[in-house]
């Protein structure tokens, strides 16, 4: 059975100031979304999920979903705020949903296949696709055998503005041993990488510290494993109305408690995306690029 590609498209991209999920950036009006989905189609994926808001479903499925018919089967899922296990109610003080984690959860009843998540808005690189999609063929029938897609930090900064990142750890074998989200990471003025910690100082890190950009491989139990930390979490955070639930928050409990393991898979590709409005035109550039290098077609669909 071919794997999954499970994109998180639900976010209302504040940072960037528009839905930048349906932004037209490749040569021939694509977007980001339709470069991943290429990319994973002719790397040995089979379907493709999408989760994102009914406010935008309309736009969503005219200027996105139709282009893929007769290319790969397409399926579409939801993340509001209300979606939450049977008994919880929303906190009175809470806006927005509760994060990629949360995302991840509302593919349950659609993904019985091993599946990679990734972000909307970020260009992965074709050979990410290829190496996750291989990897994950081979854990058909598997539990608690998990991977995610390495990228090297210095590759993935954006020049606008500061990134949130998952900072890993590995052993000697290639297993993840943690991984902390960073939502504050940047090139300072002295070219040094830094970020945030807990107390809010700004710490080095190097230019090949392995980091996390949300390129995830898991099996079906998975979601299990969510439904029961989110539990946890949301009795942890009734009180704090921006508590995000982390995909690195899952998996670093898994990790801990021995119940998975994570192979870190390493990548020659680079990212890039378009966190802030910004990063737009140099995006435009880098597609036009890729193609002019008969790396992508004229037009994709």
């Amino acid at each position: 059975m071919k794997p999954a590609l499970f994109v998180l498209a639900a976010g209302i991209g504040s940072r960037y100031g528009g839905l930048k999920q349906l932004d037209g950036l490749g040569p021939n009006g694509e977007t980001i979304m339709d470069y991943s989905v290429y990319d994973a189609e002719r790397g040995g994926f089979g379907k493709v999920v999408f989760v994102i808001r009914h406010s935008f479903e309309k736009d969503f499925r005219e200027k996105i979903l139709k282009k893929y018919e007769n290319i790969i089967p397409v399926e579409v899922v939801f993340q509001e705020l209300n979606y939450l296990p049977e008994g919880f109610k929303v906190p009175e003080n809470r806006e927005k949903p509760w994060g990629t984690n949360h995302a991840v959860m509302m593919g349950k009843l659609v993904i019985h296949e091993p599946f990679a998540v990734i972000n909307a808005d970020d260009f992965y690189g074709r050979e990410s696709y290829r190496i996750l999609a291989e990897y994950l063929t081979g854990l058909d029938g598997k539990q608690n055998d998990y991977c995610m897609v390495g990228y090297r930090m210095g590759n993935t900064l954006s020049e606008s503005g500061s990134v949130a990142r998952g900072i890993c750890e590995k052993d000697e074998n290639d297993y993840l041993t943690t991984v902390v989200e960073r939502t504050y990471i940047i090139r300072d003025t002295d070219g040094k990488i830094k970020y945030k910690d807990e107390q809010g100082n700004l710490q080095i890190t190097g230019e090949n510290v392995p980091v996390s950009m949300n390129m995830w491989g898991f099996t079906p139990e998975y979601f299990n494993y969510s439904d029961e930390q989110f539990v946890d979490f949301f009795n942890n955070n009734l009180d704090n109305p921006k508590a995000e639930f982390y995909i690195p928050f899952v998996v670093n409990n898994l990790i801990k408690s021995g119940k998975a393991k994570v192979k870190v898979l390493d990548t020659p590709s680079k990212w890039f995306g378009v966190t802030y409005a910004e990063d737009r035109s140099g995006v435009v550039a880098k597609l036009k690029e890729l193609t002019e290098k008969g790396e992508y077609p004229q037009k994709l669909f």
